[in-house]
């Protein structure tokens, strides 16, 4: 019976690779025959090698998976099927080419295969016109490189590999240098090669003659597939705040108006937290990792200029999403690097119209590549352009509400490229009749509040506080680096008050109170005399009055220290001495930074009734185009928002009219409701009988109803 079954062992291959696998010696005849035969089988493909041929096909996967039992017999089986794919990769048939592919990767995983003469070959496989073969290809070697990069990175391979794949770029196989520009950006999204070298290899790419290959490497730069893949790790963190706890609890809970505003701050929360997340991923873009980040912006600016300047030359242009994306690489590059490419702001200044399309985005790409090292000569003129073709009042509001954001964008960034008139022709639009245009106009205002106050009027620079005091405006090419750190003289403060309550606490309560009451009573008088003073002076010396007394007196209040009423030049320059002193002695832990902040933001409270304004984020690298694309307005006033209102109550309510109340709904209606139905002009003469009528035509109608009466009984 035993014997029986091992002469059917040559036909049932998949029972005879079991067997071996787990006993090589004793089935090493019937593995010698299956060698044998798969030798002459391959002598017979070799004639025809594009067509498919089964039984080569099952004893190539037969032969790989038992290779590592015969180590020996089969040391020259991975170099035939090397062999075979370098020979005749383009005239294989694609089933067969896939078994080759596959052998040779059982054999890679089973040791009997080096993964650099692997990988060259795949990379050069991919020139095949083969859509299946080529993703299957970049899967495996996606997958391979990860793993060999798992436990520690191998450096010689992996500059193996780089360098193999930097030739590979300039392939001439468009679809061979696509797939191995595919293949490094994939590895960079999954952290396995996030060196500076797989960037710029990847960089190489934007300059290459095929439009795919180069538009697939300017994404990678704008897009950053480091941040797509944060998405996902974000949803696996287990500290991210989750509201799928609170939406189960909402769900089966009690629903109470309580709950409902809770669930939706932690949905704000949420958002904010991922917000952070993305935008604390975004500022380290691959941009950083240039080598020379001046050639490559000068390369493209080049090749952007050619395209521009064309001259009728066909051949030479390229669609416009493509110079888009040129556009904004030149833009990022020079405001993350602080570079200098003056030819750009004339080139760009043509584009800076409100017809032209996509005009939004030129005016991101202008303030993206606005510094403070740029200078204002080379600006001036952009800005003036942009004020003259945007802020106008030929213009409609959206224009002109775009256009002071982007002036806002630029001027926070780089804010002396911006003279005196032109600012305050700029601020008139404040008391424009449109929101949107007076919100972007208070914006430009409070940008310069906060870095150069001296181009404003008077009545624009706002209340004076200890936070404005302590502006100082920077000179070309200026750096304000302090020695310490500004807010820590609190941390003094604070000390020097405890030590006071301290010693309060022992006194007299009662006498304590009645130095305080006199006290308070000295400082009564003397604001009351001070308010006498100013009433005799007109409006402006009063408000003068009043924002010099606040800027003498909160300094007095705040710092126990310092003498009341003392100038505020002498208060800062006692405050920054205490600053100094705190800085150099102390070594400052994360409370006392978080007292300092919050020290630091209490400064710029102008007033107890007024809030707090934000700072607009100077130190962002890259210009949100929702900031410029940000118009304010009252959507209550609009027609869609009103019939979206409108139609949103309506939602899940009764249908409105005669609820009919018969038990049968099939039974027959009266005249009066089927006349409801009617056109008008069928019932219009019958309307005349709801008129009230007369004294005359009741009698004529109550004679005719008599007479028809009587006509009746006579029959």
């Amino acid at each position: 019976m035993n014997r029986k079954r091992n002469n059917q062992l040559p036909d049932n291959l998949p029972q005879l690779q079991n067997l071996i696998k787990r006993d090589p010696a004793s089935y090493k005849d019937e593995f010698l025959q299956q060698q044998r035969h798969y030798q002459s089988m391959l002598e017979v493909f070799a004639l025809h090698p594009s067509d498919f041929n089964k039984s080569l096909d099952e004893l190539i996967m037969f032969m790989a998976q038992v290779a590592h039992c015969y180590p020996d017999d089969l040391a020259s089986f991975a170099g035939q099927l090397v062999n075979i794919l370098e020979t005749h990769n383009t005239v294989l048939d694609p089933d067969m080419r896939k078994t080759f592919c596959r052998a040779l990767i059982l054999l890679r995983h089973k040791g009997l295969l080096q993964p650099m003469d692997l990988l060259s070959l795949f990379f050069n496989l991919l020139r095949c016109k083969d859509k299946v073969l080529r993703k299957f290809l970049q899967e495996h070697i996606i997958t391979d490189i990860k793993n060999m990069n798992a436990k520690h990175k191998d450096v010689k391979l992996n500059k193996n590999l780089q360098n193999f794949m930097y030739t590979m770029l300039q392939d001439k196989n468009a679809k061979a240098a696509k797939m191995s520009l595919n293949i490094m950006i994939e590895l960079y999204r999954k952290n396995i090669w996030n060196d500076t070298k797989t960037v710029n290899v990847i960089s190489f790419g934007c300059f290459s003659k095929f439009t795919k290959v180069m538009v697939a490497a300017l994404k990678f730069f704008i897009t950053n597939p480091a941040t797509e893949d944060s998405e996902d790790s974000d949803s696996s963190d287990d500290d991210a705040p989750n509201t799928r706890d609170v939406l189960l609890a909402n769900k089966f809970n009690k629903k109470t108006r309580k709950r409902e505003k809770t669930l939706k701050k932690v949905k704000k929360v949420v958002e904010k937290t991922k917000k952070k997340k993305k935008l604390h991923c975004g500022d380290f873009n691959a941009i950083h990792l240039i080598h020379d980040p001046q050639e490559f912006a000068e390369k493209l600016f080049q090749k952007l200029e050619g395209f521009e300047n064309r001259n009728g030359n066909r051949r030479k242009n390229e669609r416009f999403e493509v110079k888009l994306l040129i556009w904004d690489i030149i833009s990022r590059l020079i405001g993350v690097h602080k570079l200098f490419v003056f030819n750009f702001y004339p080139l760009i200044q043509k584009r800076l119209q409100p017809h032209q399309q996509e005009a939004t985005k030129f005016l991101q790409f202008v303030a993206q590549a606005t510094h403070e090292l740029i200078p204002p000569d080379v600006m001036e003129p952009v800005l003036k352009t942009l004020a003259n073709n945007f802020v106008t009042e030929g213009n409609s509001s959206d224009v002109i509400a775009i256009g002071l954001n982007a002036i806002r964008e630029m001027c926070q960034r780089a804010p002396l490229i911006m003279t005196e008139d032109l600012l305050r022709d700029l601020v008139e639009y404040k008391r424009h009749r449109v929101r949107s245009v007076s919100m972007a106009a208070q914006s430009l205002i409070h940008v310069y509040r906060i870095s150069v106050p001296s181009l404003l009027r008077k009545r624009d620079k706002g209340r004076p506080n200890e936070a404005t005091m302590e502006i100082k405006t920077l000179q070309y090419g200026e750096v304000d680096a302090k020695e310490y750190v500004p807010g820590a003289e609190i941390l003094l403060e604070e000390n020097e008050e405890e030590k006071k309550n301290d010693e309060s606490s022992s006194d007299d309560s009662e006498w304590h109170d009645v130095s305080d009451a006199d006290d308070a009573d000295d400082v009564e008088e003397g604001s009351e005399d001070e308010e006498d003073d100013d009433e005799e002076d007109g409006e402006e010396e009063e408000e003068v009055e009043e924002e010099t007394k606040m800027e003498i007196e909160e300094p007095s209040t705040s710092s126990s220290s310092a003498p009341q009423f003392k100038s505020a030049k002498e208060a800062a320059a006692q405050r920054r001495e205490m600053a100094a002193v705190v800085s150099t002695t102390k070594i400052l832990t994360d409370e006392d930074f978080k007292k300092i902040e919050a020290a630091q933001m209490r400064k710029e409270v102008t007033s107890a009734k007024r809030k707090r304004v934000v700072e607009p984020e100077s130190n962002k690298e890259l210009v949100n185009l929702a900031d410029i694309e940000n118009i304010y307005k009252n959507k209550r006033h609009d027609k869609e928002a009103r019939l979206e209102s409108v139609m949103r109550g309506r939602e899940d309510r009764e249908k409105y009219g005669y609820k009919d109340g018969r038990l049968n709904p099939f039974c027959s209606k009266t005249n009066r409701e089927r006349q409801k139905k009617k056109n008008f002009m069928m019932i219009k003469h019958k309307m005349k009988a709801k008129v009230k009528r007369s004294f005359k035509d009741k009698q004529v109608a109550l004679r005719n109803h008599l007479i028809k009466l009587s006509k009746m009984n006579h029959k």
